[in-house]
């Protein structure tokens, strides 16, 4: 049984090592900078690689998108540590979105509808395609109706199957890790094992939309008396492990400048806004979203 789980750990990690050659990642890697029995497969790889596909800045992230959600968690997590891959390898992780494609809106109300053991009728007036999409659930736009009339709320779905293709790929990950410490020296500084140690940690937290839910909440608790911050309310009465509901926002991606001041931001005066509602968070409640990109 033992060989042919590892079996099946070479296989998906020769398939993952196959995307990074077609796209290029090895290119610019040395073959007298890689130890003897690495020459060999790292020429291989430069055989294959795709030519003037992608910029060169962009490749590493291309072949992460490719590769689906577990590795951009992966290159994600990456990005936020330079001591670990370099300053370099993190410019290329910071191109690397966590946009996936959506899942189809049938499949949404099959989770939701398994999620709270009642048809969709009974749980939302309203639930529309898709907004957003990203590695472990996509965002609809929904309606649902109370004593107080019908509003608007952002309703998050979980991705089917996804619990089940990140244990598998972290699996995986632990195999290369565990077989990059004891190969090699330089992996052992570097903890490869404890690395995915706290991605999986990290993704067990985030597939569980309670949790969420309680920190938001505990954010909203914290903030309430801030002129300048708002966190959009949970609805409690649609939560599950599975499925998230709250409060829709419409808003400007802190991005998209042009669209900022047009809305007749101030730009710098956002930007302050921004910081000192961070060190607030981070200083006074000691409670802060650890996660903030444009979006």
């Amino acid at each position: 049984m033992a060989l042919l789980a590892s079996i099946g750990h070479c296989v998906r990690l020769a398939r993952a090592g196959y995307v990074l050659a077609r796209e290029g990642v090895f290119a610019r890697v040395e073959v007298a900078d890689v130890p003897p029995a690495a020459r060999l497969p790292l020429a291989l790889a430069k055989l294959i690689a795709r030519r003037g596909t992608h910029a060169a800045a962009s490749r590493l992230a291309t072949a992460i998108a490719r590769l689906g959600p577990s590795y951009v968690k992966l290159g994600q997590f990456l990005a936020t540590r330079p001591d670990i891959v370099g300053p370099a390898v993190v410019a290329e992780l910071e191109l690397l979105q966590d946009r996936m494609a959506p899942f189809p809106r049938a499949v949404a109300v099959e989770v939701i509808e398994a999620a709270f053991g009642r048809k969709l009728a009974d749980v939302f007036a309203f639930l529309g395609e898709p907004v957003a999409a990203a590695s472990i659930a996509q965002v609809h736009k929904a309606r649902v109706r109370d004593s107080a009339g019908e509003r608007d709320v952002a309703v998050k779905v979980l991705r089917p199957g996804i619990e089940r293709r990140f244990r598998r790929d972290l699996s995986d990950m632990y195999f290369a890790a565990r077989w990059a410490e004891r190969l090699a020296q330089d992996a052992r500084r570097l903890k490869p094992v404890e690395v995915v140690d706290t991605l999986a940690r990290t993704v067990k937290i985030e597939m569980d939309f309670r949790l969420e839910a309680a920190a938001a909440s505990e954010f909203a608790e914290n903030t309430g008396e801030d002129s300048d911050f708002r966190v959009p309310q949970i609805d409690w009465e649609h939560v599950t492990k599975d499925v998230l509901t709250l409060e829709w926002v419409d808003g400007v991606a802190l991005s998209d400048l042009d669209a900022l001041r047009s809305a007749g931001y101030d730009l710098p005066a956002l930007a302050r806004k921004v910081i000192q509602s961070f060190l607030r968070h981070a200083l006074r409640d000691g409670f802060f979203h650890a996660d903030m990109h444009q979006g």
